[in-house]
């Protein structure tokens, strides 16, 4: 499954247990009539795919729904789901959003000396 939206959040790795179990959360804004804000866990090797972000940039995020079951000592049973990712993709360098691309510097184009103050053109201004 994709889910794809603006990144409101990004945590810090977080390091568990005595196995160095390790766990990184981001939160993103989903793009639709009702936004959402979803916190989507990278988990062990996964944390470090998002040190390339930042809070702002429009992604795409490959993900696992997870779902466990847990007994507490009263004898309950309790169920917990998590939305894991293992992949990030960045829409904004990929032009998904239909944005032009950045113009280059205005130093980068020749002048033009050829100009003749008598010539028409066919521009209606």
């Amino acid at each position: 499954m994709e889910i794809q939206g603006t990144i409101k959040k990004i945590d810090e790795t977080k390091t568990y247990g005595n196995n160095g179990f390790r766990k990184r959360e981001v939160v993103i804004t989903t793009q639709e009539q009702y936004p959402q804000f979803l916190l989507v866990e990278f988990v062990q090797d996964k944390c470090d795919l998002l040190n390339a972000y930042q809070v702002g940039q429009d992604v795409k995020i490959s993900i696992n729904l997870r779902g466990r079951e847990w007994v507490n000592p009263q004898g309950e049973t309790k169920y917990f789901n998590s939305i894991q990712g293992w992949r990030i993709e960045n829409l904004s360098q990929s032009n998904a959003g239909g944005e032009m691309p950045p113009m280059p510097p205005v130093d980068q184009f020749e002048p033009a000396d050829d100009l003749n103050a008598g010539d028409n053109d066919d521009l209606p201004f």
